[in-house]
């Protein structure tokens, strides 16, 4: 059912429409974010930016984690697109078929250094990343599925 599960501050861009979606042959785009459920500006936007045929879900973290648990939404092919390490974190504590999360864009914030071209984190998400890491996770950085897999744990 989980196709991919993507740490990416953009969301949903031309990347995730046009080259992971198909690629992965998701049919269901999970954006999890407290925030961004409740912002009718950035639901609306982020619904013209979605790939045609697909479906875009847009809940809360507890909700997208009850989604994603239930028996009834197995049959979809999900792309899970979340923008902070600690979100990612959360879901995966919550939804045990998350093993492996896919590192695809976080921009410089203060506090924060680049550990690949397109990914930059700061203290804390290194502090979750290692916590992550540790329960046995798998964290990768691609940018596009034709990239090889860099190991986060390898650039941190």
């Amino acid at each position: 059912m989980i196709k991919l599960t993507r740490i990416d501050d953009r969301l949903v861009h031309g990347q995730v429409a046009f080259t992971w979606t198909p690629a992965l042959g998701a049919d269901c785009l999970l954006i999890a974010n407290d925030k961004v459920a409740k912002d009718e500006f950035m639901k609306m936007t982020l619904g013209l930016a979605k790939p045609a045929g697909t479906k875009l879900l847009i809940k809360p973290i507890k909700e997208a984690a009850a989604f994603l648990n239930d028996e009834k939404s197995k049959n979809a092919k999900v792309l899970i697109l979340i923008n902070s390490v600690k979100d990612a974190a959360a879901l995966a504590v919550e939804v045990p078929e998350i093993t492996t999360i896919n590192f695809g864009g976080l921009r410089s914030k203060d506090g924060s250094k680049l550990i690949s071209k397109a990914i930059a984190v700061n203290d804390d998400d290194i502090a979750i990343i290692r916590e992550m890491l540790a329960k046995g996770l798998e964290l990768e950085v691609r940018q596009v599925p034709t990239d090889n897999k860099q190991l986060v744990a390898n650039l941190i």
